[in-house]
């Protein structure tokens, strides 16, 4: 914003520095000036007003975003490895044999043929099963969150570039309101020179301005298409419309205690943070509880001596525990440290967001009230002077830089205005107070 508030001062000032007229300039151009006021933005006021697109196109433009998509299939993965975990990894295995068994005996060498099967499973122990249960639903619990966040941040980035957006087809219609007071301007010097009443000099200057003014709507023009450009790329269901109107800010009446306490509640970065050091402590217990192994189970039968013996009976197994075990329960434990101190990063770091968008919100409000009361007061001035100057009681340079003043003044008032909406629109966002997402995308 500053950059391109710059740009357009600079090249104001060198339209409208050089004298153009010797004469009162006709009524037509103070009346063409007053539609720099930010009032030219707004729609009809027998149409609804809304700065923002219908919340129709924001939900399907969020469910389309890349972010929101990737995450609700991670979603996705969580809820299959939650139906893992209480299934179990162990499975049955069925183990078989079939030998040849050679007996010697006095009346010669005897050729029996044996055999045997044995059915097995290892068994979760009780703990386990319970530990299993809690991280699968923990695990969903982080995906759902995941969810949530990723469809909140692509609501920020909506609403970031939509306001770029805003504020370049602003700049653009200034610009186009420039231009065509310059020709104006044209076209009265030019009546002055055939009178004989001004040197062509002057007819020069004034289409040099016209050229200049022209360029830097064509670059405004340029800057608004690549913003538009961009917001449709991410976002493709949003159809953009050429009347958006730029509505009077509001303040928040509510205090910094009331905000801080209501996005705490309702912030999907936290809850997944807290999600992820939940799970992460599930995983600790888990390996823990690891380092006593699961006993395997097994029935076998065997046929041996030709048919003539035969085995059955009831077996278990179970590993001998090592230094292994042991370290991957440390390894766990502290990656359930690493997740708590980073719940606690993110708790600090929206504390600090909280702080900023709200300054940001109340400032944004007292910045767009001054600039309207400069805007107002500049403009009336301009009007003021340029009456005067038509009864030829005023200068033409008073006259231009008033003009200049009052310009400049609207375009600051727009800028003002929209970062103020877009500010409060930011706060209300991250509070869920805007754009609320359906029922599945909520916190469960």
């Amino acid at each position: 914003m500053n950059y391109h508030y710059a740009r357009l001062v600079g090249l104001t000032l060198c339209a409208l520095s050089a004298p153009l007229l010797a004469e009162p300039l006709p009524i037509k151009i103070s009346v063409d000036l007053s539609s720099v006021a930010p009032s030219a933005h707004l729609q009809d006021e027998s149409q609804p007003k809304s700065d923002l697109p219908s919340a129709t196109q924001i939900d399907a433009a969020l469910d389309q975003h890349l972010f929101v998509l990737n995450a609700h299939s991670q979603l996705q993965i969580e809820q299959a490895n939650q139906r893992r975990r209480e299934a179990g990894e162990y499975e049955f295995t069925v183990r078989g044999g079939s030998f040849r068994n050679y007996m010697y005996n006095p009346n010669g060498a005897e050729n029996l043929r044996d055999w045997e099967v044995a059915l097995e499973r290892p068994f979760r122990l009780p703990n386990k099963m319970m530990l299993d249960s809690d991280i699968g639903a923990e695990g969903v619990t982080r995906g759902e969150n995941a969810l949530g966040d990723a469809r909140h941040e692509a609501a920020r980035s909506l609403l970031k570039l939509w306001f770029n957006w805003q504020r370049e087809k602003a700049q653009q219609l200034q610009w186009q309101q420039q231009v065509t007071l310059l020709k104006q301007q044209s076209a009265i010097t030019e009546k002055r020179i055939q009178a004989g009443d001004a040197p062509r000099m002057e007819l020069n200057q004034i289409n040099a301005n016209v050229a200049l003014a022209n360029i830097s709507l064509q670059q405004a023009h340029l800057r608004s298409q690549l913003a538009a450009n961009e917001l449709t790329r991410q976002f493709s269901a949003l159809k953009l419309g050429d009347n958006i109107p730029v509505l009077e800010p509001q303040a928040v009446p509510q205090n910094l205690d009331y905000w801080q306490q209501i996005i705490r509640q309702h912030n999907h970065e936290l809850a997944l943070a807290a999600a992820e050091e939940r799970y992460q402590q599930k995983l600790a217990e888990r390996a823990s509880a690891e380092r006593l192994p699961d006993p395997t189970l097994g029935f076998r039968y065997a046929n041996q001596m030709s048919g003539n013996q035969k085995i059955s009976g009831v077996y278990f197994s179970i590993p001998l525990s090592y230094s292994t075990r042991a370290a991957n329960a440390d390894a766990a434990h502290q990656a359930a440290q690493i997740a708590s101190d980073r719940n606690l990063a993110v708790q600090k770091r929206l504390d600090a967001d909280i702080i900023a968008t709200y300054t940001q919100v109340e400032n944004n409000y007292q910045i767009w009230q001054q600039a309207r009361e400069a805007g107002v007061a500049l403009r009336q001035n301009a009007e003021l002077i340029a009456r005067a100057y038509r009864l030829g009681e005023s200068s033409l340079g008073d006259t231009l830089v008033a003009r200049r003043q009052a310009l400049e003044a609207s375009l600051a008032e727009i800028l003002a205005q929209l970062d103020a909406n877009e500010s409060r629109y930011r706060l209300l966002l991250d509070a869920h107070q805007l754009w609320a997402a359906p029922d599945h995308h909520e916190e469960k």
